[in-house]
This record gives C-alpha cells, structure tokens and sequence, in this order.
C-alpha cells in the first residue's frame, strides 16, 4: 500500500499559491518609477492635464485592472527627485515609496485618488515635494524592493516615468551611477522601461535613457519608442503593451514533413469575459475554503487511493478491468504537436467553418533553433500565394486530434509605430462533417423585387464598420462598477453607457425617407406597427367552460357512509353535500369534511 502523503497534502500544511495551476508560473512584479520634477506638474499646451496627473491616472488604470485579472501580481509606485524621503531604513535621499511591492487593493487605489488633478498636485506637493534628482539612488531602492520578496517571482519589470531626457542636468557622476545601477538591476532579471513623456524642444532618448532601458526580449517585444506620449490614451495603450505578459498556452512542434520541425508557442488572444466563480468562505474566519475530494469504499467504508482504484468496460458480458496506463495508451493517438498535410486555397475557408475561438502561433527559438527563420519563410509564403496550410493539431496528450487551418496573418503598425497586429498564423479549428447539419429552411411570403431594393438601401445607409472591442459587456461594466463602488466607499456606482444599444437618432438621420417608403410598400395602408393589436374574444372551450355541479342525493350518502367510501369523493363534492345538508364545518380539509358527514348521517 502505498503511503498517504504521496497522493494527498497534509491538511495542516499551508501552500503558497502563488503559481497557476497550468503553468507553474509564479507572480508578476511591476513597479512604476515616477519623476516627481516640478516638470511634471506643469500643465500641457491645452492647459487641460500636467504629465504627473496622466501618469497617475495611469498607474490607477493599472491597479484596478489588476485587481480584476491578476490581483496575485505585485504592484509598487516610487517617487525620485522629491523633497521628502520615504524608503526602509531612509537609506536613499530623494526617493519616496508611496507603496511597496504588494498586492493591489482599494486602499491602495484610494491612496492614488489623493494624487489626481489639481487636488492631487497641491497634495503630491505638501506629501512628497520636488527636490533633487539621483536616478542611481532611486534605481538601488527599487532593487531593494525586489530583494526583499520572499515569493517566486515569474516576470520582474520597472516602468520610469519622466518628461526630461537629462535628469542630472549633466553630472557626470549620477549618470554612471544610475548606469551602472540599471545593468545590476537587468542582470538580476529586471525589465526596465522608458515611458517618456511630452516636453516643450522633445524627448532626446539617445541623451541618456537609451543605456537604461532594457533592449526587446524578442522579436515580439515592443521596442524603446521614439516619440513621447501626449494623450493619456497612448501612455496607457503603451503600458498595457509592455506589462501584459504574453504567456503561451502551450508550446508545441510543428513538424513540416521529413524531419523538419520548428517549435511555437500557442497563444490565445481573445477570450470570452465572464464574472468571477463566487469563492466559498468559512463561516466563522471569513477565509476561502478550499474542497478536497476522497474516494470511499462502498462496503467497508475505507478510504482508496488512486493504485486501489480500476476501470473497467463491459463487453460481451464480462467485465474487462483494465489499469490507468492501459487506458491512457488506449486514449492516446500521437504525440502532441502540430503536422502539415497541405495547403488549401483561401477562398475553401468559409465563414461556417467557425466553430469556436480561434488560437495563435508564434515561433519559439528557445526551443528549436531556426524556428523564427522557417517560420517567417512559410508565413510569407502562404499571405503572397494567398493559402491556408491545413494540418492535424493535438493539444496535449491523451486527446483526440483535430484538423485546423493556419491562417497567415502579417504584422501591422498603428500611427504611434506601435504594435497593433503581431504576425503568425491564426488556428481556424475546423469542423468534421457530422458538426455541420442540414436545417429545412422556414418557407415564407416571397418579397418583391421593389421591396428588396428598397431594404438594400437601407441596409447600405445604416452599414458601418464593425470592430468587437468598441462594444463593451454592459452587465460585466455594471458588475464591476458596483464592485468598484463598495470597496472604495463610493455613495454610488458610477454610470455605465451600454454602447449596444441603437443610436435611434442617428439611424433616422442617415434613413430619412427611406423607413417610410419601405413600410408603404411592406404594410398595408391601414396597418399600424407601432399600435398595439386588437384584443382577441374569448372563445369558451369544452376544457374551459363551467361544468355543472355535480349533485349527490342522501341515500348515495349513506351508502358512503355505510361502506366507508367517502373518501373516493372530491373535496368540492364533500363541500357541495355538506352545503345541500347544512353542515357546518369549521376546516376545509378532506377529512375534515368525512368526519362531519359521517356524524351527521349516522344520526
């Protein structure tokens, strides 16, 4: 027998989870380095924001963001170039941490609130202050931060956000130092990002942040921008690039025939947004409760482990008991992985083939050397000749294979020379021919040729072009909202604009005539479709109408009695008797009812 501790924890012992479940990964790390320069709190040209105000708006974006997806991730916000200090032990002047590498929380999302708009600014100037500047100092109280966290940290970035290209004003001194700092911090595993901002004769990266900042990890890593950010739109678009983590969901070997093989990661990149699971918590300590599960014996109770237990399938009358293993190489088809079978042309793919999200591929060269190079080549390949390669995709062992279609997608820039579509292949999961069904189609009034032409005039005015992210789930915007406003001690939630709801008004704009002349067409003259319709009579039924009541003479009574049958009676029936004989009854159940019927005929 093999011992417990081998298939289940020690109830007593406390597991950190602080690693995903698929993955083995362990907690992200951010920390936003903020230049606290009298610089930053001047206001824009428009007069409208300073660069310290859109920084923190931001870093709130951030926060709360966090908390929704990843609220296991560590986040911390620093200060350099203040008055005040605050840091362990006030080893560094000059530096402020106004919070230390933890968990996001909506205290700390209320601590930012104290720092936005003019409120925020005269706030940041009595707490913090400006002083002077020494980026090194403020470098080595990050790596500080880093070190003293005892958790598996997965993913360690700083973030440094600043509207001036010179912090020193020329030191020579604080610019090695600060040099000599950010290489210790990347050999330790630290991304460092520049998140420069707008200033009046621009942003001069090549002055001295081109030797902070860290170079792209790998060909899908957004580089070191040149242009600053204006907009808050842009700084948090930017941001959002560089701290989201592109984990893979698996990576795979995507074999092209005769020993050639590369290796990919496979992404997902859209997924459907739900509400959080609800968590179970102990009634007494308020704390989650986690649910182990135990296999019992039906007869004597005891506990099984995974060795005590078969399976078995029945054929031919007997019960065939098989081991785990056995049922494993049964289930088993291939090896994980990706194989071309060929290449199809585009116009084969059709819309109805879709039939469920689709997957990402992107090439892993840490895995296989050479993998970007082919990848690259057949990428380009299929999007010239205008192809989709077909090949047979099992995701991991143990489950059966299905043939998708990758589908070339080139990298695309927006106006910021920013990232806006990676390239690689989309995965189309295609359907087997018992997913397709055939469905008699419902057999209607046939419109007229005027008809239709006027609907495609319609259909024309009101067409615009459709993208999935300007829609956002109302009920899930209302969800966290009301979330948002009980943990931050708001009067009331703020209001949400269901964007899926029709522009009534600026349909009947771009319509004009043209609704009319279609329901003159459509509906007779008459016809109403706005009015409410005419009230049906009521017809009376044979189920419906009121039957007569069903009238029981004495003698059958008695019988009753007499045969102590009164019960196959209906309670109605035993009313309508009690009524007809004038019996007073105090209750109206059946017995009841027996017990006074009997009493009065047995007189």
């Amino acid at each position: 027998m093999a011992e417990w501790r081998q298939y289940y924890q020690n109830e007593d012992d406390e597991v950190e989870e602080d690693e995903e479940d698929s993955g083995g990964y362990g907690r992200d790390s951010l920390v936003f380095l903020v230049d606290a320069s009298k610089e930053m709190f001047i206001k824009s040209e428009d007069g409208e924001t300073s660069n310290f105000d859109m920084t923190m708006q931001c870093v709130r974006s951030v926060y709360t963001s966090k908390i929704i997806s990843s609220d296991k991730d560590l986040v911390a916000l620093v200060f350099y170039g203040t008055e005040q200090s605050k840091n362990p032990r006030n080893s560094f002047k000059h530096v402020y941490v106004y919070h230390d590498l933890d968990s996001p929380g909506s205290q700390r999302v209320l601590d930012i609130d104290k720092l936005l708009g003019e409120k925020g600014a005269q706030f940041a100037e009595k707490t913090i202050g400006s002083g002077e500047t020494s980026l090194g100092e403020a470098l080595w109280c990050c790596s500080n931060l880093y070190s003293d966290i005892k958790l598996r940290l997965s993913h360690k970035r700083l973030m440094i956000f600043t509207c001036r290209d010179d912090p020193h004003g020329g030191d020579g001194a604080k610019d090695r130092q600060a040099r000599t700092k950010a290489a210790d911090l990347k050999e330790t595993g630290v991304v460092i990002d520049l998140m420069h901002l707008t200033k009046p004769g621009g942003f001069d990266v090549s002055l001295f942040f081109c030797d902070i900042v860290s170079p792209p990890e790998d060909e899908s890593e957004l580089g070191l921008q040149i242009e600053p950010c204006r907009k808050l739109e842009d700084l948090q678009k930017r941001v959002r690039a560089k701290e989201l983590k592109k984990r893979s969901q698996s990576r795979l070997t995507f074999s092209l025939g005769e020993g050639v093989n590369l290796a990919v990661g496979v992404y997902v990149l859209a997924r459907t947004a739900t509400k959080p699971s609800a968590v179970k918590l102990h009634r007494d300590t308020n704390e989650p409760v986690r649910t182990k599960t135990r296999y019992f014996h039906a007869h004597n109770g005891g506990i099984l482990l995974p060795n005590d237990m078969k399976r078995a399938q029945v054929y031919g009358k007997k019960q065939i008991v098989m081991e785990k293993d056995e049922v494993d190489e049964i289930k088993k088809f291939d090896d994980p992985g990706l194989v071309l079978m060929g290449f199809k042309p585009m116009d084969r793919l059709k819309l109805h083939h879709h039939i469920r999200p689709a997957l990402f591929i992107y090439p892993e060269e840490e895995q296989i050397s050479g993998s970007s190079c082919v990848f690259t080549a057949l990428l380009l390949k299929c999007s010239e000749k205008n192809v989709f390669a077909l090949c047979r995709y099992i995701p991991r062992r143990n489950t059966p294979p299905r043939f998708v279609a990758l589908v070339p997608q080139r990298e695309e820039l927006d106006q910021s020379q920013t990232q806006a579509t990676p390239p690689g292949f989309n995965v189309i999961f295609l359907p087997f021919a018992d997913d397709i069904r055939t469905l008699d189609a419902h057999v209607g009034p046939t419109a007229s040729d005027e008809q239709v032409d006027k609907m495609k005039e319609i259909v024309h005015k009101l067409r615009f072009k459709y993208k999935s992210d300007s829609f956002e789930n109302p009920v899930l915007q209302q969800h966290y909202r009301n979330l948002e406003a009980l943990a931050l001690n708001m009067l009331e939630p703020e209001p949400i604009e269901d964007l899926t709801m029709p522009k009534v008004q600026m349909m009947d704009a771009r319509l004009g005539p043209l609704a009319q002349e279609f329901k003159d067409l459509v509906y007779p003259p008459d016809y109403n479709p706005e009015g409410k319709p005419a009230a049906k009579r009521k017809t009376v039924s044979d189920s419906t109408a009121q039957k007569p009541k069903a009238e029981i003479s004495e003698e059958e009574l008695k019988n009753h009695v007499a045969n102590s049958t009164l019960g196959k009676l209906t309670v109605p029936v035993l009313k309508d008797a009690c009524k007809q004989f004038g019996i007073r009854t105090t209750g109206t159940k059946k017995q009841e009812l027996i017990d006074a019927l009997t009493m009065q005929l047995s007189k």
